[in-house]
């Protein structure tokens, strides 16, 4: 047995299996990672970052390359979970154009080129944390969903 070859593991050929499907499928170009960190609950990550991943708001500004982090605030703003608005951060690709409630680095510094994208909210209420994957909304998928009829 070769120990110097590294094989993948079965749950990251899943995602990535899981990851192609979903754009084949939703006619998708991009797949968002959020990653809530900072709750006060697992369920409070969960819920926020389930609030994020259905935001249509959210799908379409990431699928026109517009890192707007208003869009993140407004759909975790609508959940139960503990935070404090002057406490929460938003990182998109790694910059934090949220922090603390209010505008952090230049969003022009966020590349939303790439076919992965990473959302990260900090709700600063505790140590739980959850990841939720979800993809962007296209012109395609939207055409190709009304352009039948039964």
């Amino acid at each position: 047995m070769d120990m110097g070859v590294r094989k993948p593991s079965l749950k990251l050929m899943i995602v990535d299996d899981s990851n192609i499907i979903r754009r084949r499928i939703e006619r998708s170009q991009q797949i968002a990672r959020l990653e809530v960190v900072g709750a006060a609950s697992e369920q409070d990550a969960v819920t926020a970052g389930r609030a994020v991943a259905r935001s249509n708001l959210l799908k379409c500004a990431i699928a026109g390359e517009d890192p707007n982090w208003g869009r993140v605030l407004s759909a975790v703003g609508t959940t139960d979970a503990a935070f404090e608005p002057q406490r929460l951060s938003v990182a998109i690709n790694g910059v934090w154009v949220c922090r603390n409630g209010c505008a952090g680095d230049d969003r022009s510094k966020v590349d939303l080129h790439p076919k992965n994208v990473t959302i990260t909210v900090d709700l600063s209420a505790g140590p739980h944390a959850a990841t939720i994957t979800t993809t962007d909304l296209t012109a395609a998928y939207v055409h190709e969903n009304s352009a039948y009829s039964s």
